[in-house]
């Protein structure tokens, strides 16, 4: 018989928020987290505007030296897991209702990894020579720390893993857990995704793309997912991880319940390295195997968290993807892009758009696309525009989709069973 898995934690550091809940009441409130760039001086560069973190205290969740020897998007993942822990309630290893360590897996995603530590790594070689880079530096910069410092924190030894898969990242993740649970190999996974990209080098690389959007003058207004008026999207930073459990054993022990991770697809374009094919045909055969794999019918489908990075193509061809996979069901499901609030936070997109979507599910509540003024005529479905409705959503899908031309959509239940 299929294990089922089921979400009972939640951690999150977001430009909305320092957890969760703050990250949610963003949401529900129609909140920008966009922002001018503070971490360094952007002066040169076409684009100013970031979704950074505000007010995060990395002490909270490292040592002062801890601090020094790790890059952000490690800090990022640890203060997210801690909360994810704590929301579920979760003991790794201790006393008889603890998890056994060894059934308590670790998969964390992340497109770039250690940016800012290679760019600090390189001007200190250029400056002062080989003899001054730091013996930390490539355990600081490598993606899959994030997973092995969780991992050492929490005394997880199941499972570990790292999908370095663009802007998928933290949904493979989140779906490669749920299949480790399914299958049996782990009771518990902790899985999402982190990133702290915003840095010169990565403002530049996008730049150079004409990938970013340079409404420099209106921070808040610049993510404009489906707009007519969209120029690219907003770079932002954070993570987002859940808690994943075997169903009984989260019921055994009386745990909260968000929502149900019913089904997963991940495909390739095989197309391009950055553009998606036309009509979004990777996208199309992605959720149609999440919901092959959820055995949900398309009809079924009550909202659907959207990639929606506003990038003219992106946007496109998600909304006739949708149309393809739900036919004139498209017409009546709800679609919204939360990065038009959070802005894009690469690798860790996807973690923090499934807790959104969860979040969804638990409350009753259709999350919005702000700064939808002037639809795009290509972009005709109900993107909830501006504010959240109200809705008791009973499925739904979160789609990412990223460079190299990977794609990857998690299938999302109401839980409707005991929940603590």
């Amino acid at each position: 018989m299929r294990r089922r898995v089921v979400i009972t934690g939640l951690g999150t550091v977001t430009p909305l928020g320092n957890s969760a809940p703050d990250t949610w009441e963003g949401i529900c409130a129609g909140r920008s987290g966009i922002g001018r760039i503070t971490k360094f001086d952007s002066t040169r560069f076409k684009t100013k505007i970031a979704g950074e973190l505000k007010n995060f205290d990395p002490l909270n969740f490292v040592s002062k030296k801890e601090l020094r020897h790790m890059d952000d998007f490690i800090i990022y993942a640890l203060a997210a897991a801690e909360m994810a822990v704590a929301d579920a309630g979760l003991v790794v290893g201790q006393g008889s209702g603890g998890a056994n360590g060894d059934r308590v897996g670790v998969i964390i995603g992340s497109a770039i990894g250690g940016l800012a530590t290679v760019e600090n790594g390189t001007e200190t070689i250029l400056k002062e020579g080989p003899g001054r880079v730091s013996p930390f530096l490539i355990p600081a910069v490598l993606p899959n720390l994030g997973a092995g410092h969780v991992s050492i924190r929490f005394g997880a030894k199941g499972p570990i893993g790292c999908p370095v898969a663009a802007c998928a990242a933290g949904t493979c993740a989140i779906g490669d857990a749920a299949r480790i649970i399914r299958e049996g190999d782990a009771d518990v996974m902790i899985a999402g995704g982190a990133e702290a990209a915003i840095t010169p080098l990565a403002l530049g690389g996008f730049n150079a793309m004409r990938a970013l959007s340079m409404n420099n003058d209106y921070p808040e207004r610049a993510s404009r997912p489906f707009d007519r008026d969209r120029d690219g999207f907003v770079i932002s930073e954070g993570g987002g991880l859940v808690i994943l459990e075997e169903m009984s054993r989260a019921l055994d022990r009386g745990a909260r319940i968000y929502a149900e991770v019913s089904g997963y697809g991940c495909t390739s374009d095989a197309f391009h390295m950055a553009a998606p094919p036309p009509g979004g045909e990777g996208a199309v055969r992605c959720m149609q195997a999440a919901l092959r794999d959820a055995g949900m019918n398309p009809a079924h489908v009550d909202y659907i968290n959207a990639h929606g990075t506003a990038t003219v193509a992106n946007d496109r061809y998600e909304t006739e993807a949708i149309k393809t996979v739900f036919g004139e069901h498209a017409g009546t499901l709800a679609v919204s892009s939360t990065k038009s609030m959070t802005g894009h936070l690469l690798g860790a997109a996807g973690g923090i758009e499934a807790i959104i979507a969860a979040m969804a599910l638990y409350e009753g509540l259709l999350p919005p696309t702000i700064n939808l003024d002037h639809p795009d005529e290509q972009c005709d479905l109900d993107y909830v525009p501006h504010r959240p409705r109200k809705k008791n959503i009973q499925a739904a899908l979160s789609n990412t989709f990223g460079f190299g031309g990977v794609n990857a959509v998690l299938a999302l239940k109401k839980f409707e069973g005991t929940n603590g």
